[in-house]
């Protein structure tokens, strides 16, 4: 077994549990990609089982903190039927539910998402890709009894290579029409696990569309802009929720034409929902100078901050929209805002979309702190992983 020796210490993170250990902490050792590897403080205390990812910041990633523990494929079976079996715990209501969720579930690197029948899977480091077909085997052995009998590959992100691996995608196990029918309480979403944004789709919101339903009846929402649509779930959601006119707005034509199509398999009235293939920001300011104005508007835009290195660039642009949404809001109405940028934090969100209100002169009660469904978790000693974060506003006036 090789041996990775952190630099005086560097040893404090791994004290804590959290998994990363990053290239500048490394006094000695190297191993090959994905190899498992011994972590030792500076002075030869043991500190983790882990993955050894030479090309990447992160340069080790922890399997195990128990010295007794071996890394094969019964460590990865273990680990998968654990993850499994939480979320059975949580009776998600949902045929589309996070099995695995990386660093969460022990598992450094790995995204497993089921869809009906269908493991979405992204092996997103090297420890993962060199475990790959042991980990497939176990995931379909512990999902068999949930009906799941096939295996899709979506390593296309560009995470991969920071890890130096190339991009990845197609079926592993199984094959056939990646097209499934996903219910989430109230309403249904067709997606394709082939095509589809990240492993098919945004299942951290389905508690918070569901939510959005709520309110929109709750408080009586009859118009709705919800910007960055993508297929349209909030929209759905607004029209579950009693909403008469619906516009979803995104840059993606395909996108816009299965949310219209969405609109329909729902059994609404295509009357009410309005697909407008534009750019959000123009939208936005357009609409400000046509005197528009609406009961509810969700902002859920893409990760504007990979990193925290990126966070003032992507503090002005989360500023922008939401003044501009604010500005756009009826008093009285509901703003959904979301941020999935892991360089902004919940406070530094908090004070971005505080800043907005300023600068539209509006004011508004903070009805509810929003975060991923409770498939994704964020755990005691990773905190990095609470990367979505939303606001539910009351506009004032």
């Amino acid at each position: 077994m090789k041996v990775i020796r952190l630099r005086e210490g560097k040893e404090r993170s791994l004290l804590r549990r959290h998994p990363w250990v990053f290239a500048g902490s490394v006094e000695k050792g190297k191993a090959d990609l994905g190899e498992t590897v011994r972590v030792e403080s500076h002075d030869g205390r043991f500190l983790a089982w882990a993955s050894f990812s030479p090309s990447s910041q992160i340069r080790v990633r922890a399997w195990s903190f128990d010295e007794a523990e071996r890394i094969d494929a019964g460590f990865f079976q273990r680990r998968i039927a654990a993850a499994v079996a939480m979320r059975q715990r949580l009776a998600i209501q949902s045929n589309g539910v996070r099995l695995i969720h990386g660093e969460a579930d022990g598992l450094p690197g790995l995204i497993v998402d089921r869809y009906e029948d269908i493991l979405s899977v992204q092996f997103l480091s090297a420890g993962t890709e060199r475990w790959k077909a042991q980990i497939a085997d176990a995931l379909l052995a512990e999902t068999a009894a949930l009906g799941c009998t096939r295996l899709y590959e979506r390593s296309d992100s560009g995470v991969r290579q920071m890890e130096g691996l190339e991009p990845a995608k197609g079926w592993l196990r199984g094959g056939g029409d990646t097209t499934i029918t996903l219910r989430e309480h109230s309403i249904q979403l067709t997606v394709d696990v082939e095509e589809g944004h990240k492993t098919g789709y945004y299942l951290d919101q389905r508690e918070n569309r569901a939510l959005f339903a709520r309110l929109v009846a709750q408080f009586g929402c009859q118009s709705v802009l919800n910007c960055y649509s993508y297929t349209g779930g909030f929209s759905v959601s607004a029209l579950a929720g009693g909403a008469t006119e619906v516009v979803s707005v995104d840059s993606s034509g395909p996108a816009l034409a299965r949310a219209n199509a969405h609109v329909l398999l729902n059994g609404f009235d295509p009357a009410h929902h309005a697909a407008l293939d534009a750019d959000v920001n123009g939208t936005l300011r357009q609409m400000l100078k046509d005197g528009r104005q609406f009961d509810a508007i969700v902002l859920d835009p893409p990760k504007f901050a990979p990193s925290a290195a990126h966070a003032d660039r992507a503090s002005r642009a989360y500023k922008d929209i939401n003044r501009l949404g604010l500005k756009l809001l009826k008093p009285g109405g509901l703003l959904l805002t979301f941020s999935c940028s892991g360089g902004i934090g919940a406070e530094l969100f908090h004070k971005i979309v505080a800043g907005a209100g300023l600068d539209a002169q509006v004011d508004g009660y903070l009805l509810q702190r929003l975060e991923a469904s409770p498939d994704h978790p964020t755990t005691l000693c990773f905190p990095e992983g609470e990367y979505l974060k939303g606001l539910v506003i009351l506009k004032q006036g």
